[in-house]
C-alpha cells in the first residue's frame, strides 16, 4: 500500500479507536497512536526536563504506560491528547523529584562562578569593577536562608518555572513565588547597604 495511502489510513482512526485497539492487545493501535503523538510527549518532557535523553526515556516509558493502562481510559475525563499530556506531565515531574536527592551536590551554586571566569576586557578598570560586583554578589548571597539559595539556583541557573520548582521541591507554588521574591529584595538591600558602607 503506498505511503500516502497509509497516512490517510491512519488519519481516519480515531484515538478512542486506536485506544480500544491497544487495549485488545494489538500492536499496530500503540503503533499509530505513537507515530501520531511522539513528537507532543517529547516535547512536554524535553520542557520539563532540558534533556534530551530523559525526554526520550520519559516518552518510552509513557507509551509502554499507554500500552499496558489502555483500558483505564475514560473520554469522560478528558480527550486522548490531553490524557497523553498528562501522563507526560507526571512522568517528568516523577525525573525531577529523583534528580531532588542529588540538588546539592550536583546543582550549581553561586559562588561557585570563580572570578577568573569573568569575562576579559581591554579596559583593566572594567574587569576591577567586575570582580568586586561578583564578590558583593557572592557575599550577599551568603547570607540568604538556604531554601531561598536553592530556589534561586534552580531560577537563574536551571532556568526552571516557579511552577516546576514547586513540584521538584515539592512545595506550594505560592510558597515558591514568595521565597523568590523575598530573596531578591533581601538581595537588593543587601546591595544597596553594601554601596552605602563603600568607601568613595
Amino acid at each position: 500500500m503506498p505511503t500516502t495511502a497509509v497516512t490517510k489510513l491512519q488519519a481516519n482512526k480515531s484515538d478512542k479507536y486506536l485506544l480500544e485497539r491497544i487495549a485488545e492487545g494489538d500492536p499496530t493501535g500503540i503503533s499509530d497512536l505513537y507515530d501520531r503523538y511522539k513528537t507532543l510527549v517529547f516535547s512536554l518532557a524535553y520542557n520539563v526536563l532540558g534533556n534530551m535523553e530523559d525526554a526520550e526515556e520519559v516518552t518510552i516509558d509513557v507509551f509502554s504506560k499507554i500500552w499496558d493502562k489502555a483500558e483505564t481510559y475514560s473520554s469522560q475525563m478528558a480527550t486522548v491528547k490531553v490524557w497523553l499530556a498528562r501522563i507526560a506531565r507526571n512522568r517528568s515531574i516523577d525525573v525531577l523529584r529523583k534528580r531532588k536527592t542529588r540538588l546539592t551536590s550536583q546543582s550549581p551554586k553561586w559562588a561557585d562562578a570563580c572570578l577568573e571566569c569573568l569575562p576579559s576586557h581591554e579596559n583593566p578598570e572594567e574587569d576591577l569593577h567586575l570582580a568586586v560586583f561578583h564578590k558583593a554578589i557572592t557575599d550577599a548571597l551568603a547570607q540568604l536562608p538556604a531554601k531561598q539559595k536553592d530556589a534561586l539556583s534552580l531560577a537563574y541557573f536551571k532556568g526552571y518555572s516557579h511552577s516546576q520548582i514547586a513540584e521538584l521541591l515539592d512545595e506550594p507554588l505560592g510558597t515558591v513565588k514568595t521565597r523568590i521574591r523575598s530573596a531578591l529584595q533581601k538581595l537588593r538591600v543587601i546591595m544597596a547597604d553594601g554601596k552605602k558602607g563603600r568607601p568613595t
